[in-house]
């Protein structure tokens, strides 16, 4: 098997307004709400963790600092659960941590865009492969998607963007790619169209908030036309990117919960809380009672 750049850093863009949850991101960032007692950044960092990512950059805007607190010892609330003997509350916090100087938080100024947000922290990635977790998705499986799509990329190299199945009628609402030769775990990516026309999409299979890019994307990105949205699109970049290098795709057979939105965030609450042993029984006899 040939050697390929280790994937040691992830960028996680969180400096959106969170405007579809409003008031409740009038002063929380979105990515801070909870699912159940975490708040859904901590699960993506989680994810990433145990796909071996060692540098997480954060791609902050204004009224973020909690995120960065968050992610950092709070000596006083560390010292009174010490003193009350809160030994498996303060493991979980110890636990949850990235080690010193594995973290890294930079500014985007301006609402530009995904693709925007990924060039801001271009001077902290450097040179090497990276990946893209988007904090709004929260991703369940036996194994984790980043771990999944680590294993395919030390195999096949090049790009790797996960993709789930969608109903073939809704392809007209998501970033869709056409499956070429298959692989282990996954195929190779043939061509990608945004939102493609209703049937004219060309497979099922939607790109869900995971990637695996090479560097070469942050000289794209600087001189990248604004596209939807009026906003800097990290598809239109890997769009030109595809030109020459190669992109897989990395089948996702999980569970995937979009926490940006307000039914994905109770389902992921609803799902999270019915797999703790803790508070499952209560929680399923309250949806019985009020299913019944």
């Amino acid at each position: 098997m040939t050697t390929r750049r280790k994937i040691r850093k992830a960028i996680l863009p969180v400096a959106g307004l969170g405007t579809r949850f409003l008031p409740a991101t009038k002063a929380v960032p979105k990515e801070m709400l909870t699912i159940v007692d975490k708040p859904v950044v901590q699960y993506v960092v989680e994810e990433a963790m145990a796909a071996g990512i060692e540098h997480f950059v954060f791609v902050t805007g204004r009224n973020k600092g909690v995120i960065e607190d968050h992610f950092d010892i709070q000596v006083e609330l560390d010292a009174t659960l010490r003193e009350r003997g809160k030994t498996a509350e303060l493991k979980a916090l110890d636990d949850m941590l990235p080690k010193a100087g594995q973290t890294s938080f930079t500014r985007q100024q301006a609402p530009l865009g995904l693709g925007h947000a990924v060039w801001c922290a271009r001077d902290i990635i450097g040179d090497e492969p990276f990946a893209l977790l988007l904090p709004d998705m929260i991703m369940r499986d036996t194994i984790g998607c980043m771990s999944g799509m680590v294993e395919l990329y030390n195999r096949v190299g090049g790009n790797i963007v996960a993709v789930g199945e969608c109903d073939p009628d809704m392809a007209h609402k998501y970033g869709i790619v056409g499956r070429g030769e298959d692989l282990s775990g996954g195929f190779r990516i043939t061509e990608m169209v945004e939102k493609p026309a209703r049937g004219t999409a060309p497979s099922n299979y939607f790109i869900n908030g995971r990637y695996i890019l090479q560097p070469e994307i942050f000289d794209i990105l600087a001189h990248q036309e604004r596209g939807a949205g009026n906003e800097i699109q990290v598809t239109d970049a890997m769009l030109t990117l595809a030109r020459s290098q190669e992109f897989s795709a990395y089948v996702f057979g999980g569970e995937t919960f979009d926490c940006g939105s307000k039914d994905g965030f109770i389902l992921a609450n609803m799902a999270f809380a019915l797999e703790r042993d803790d508070i499952r029984p209560l929680v399923a006899d309250r949806i019985r009672a009020m299913l019944g």
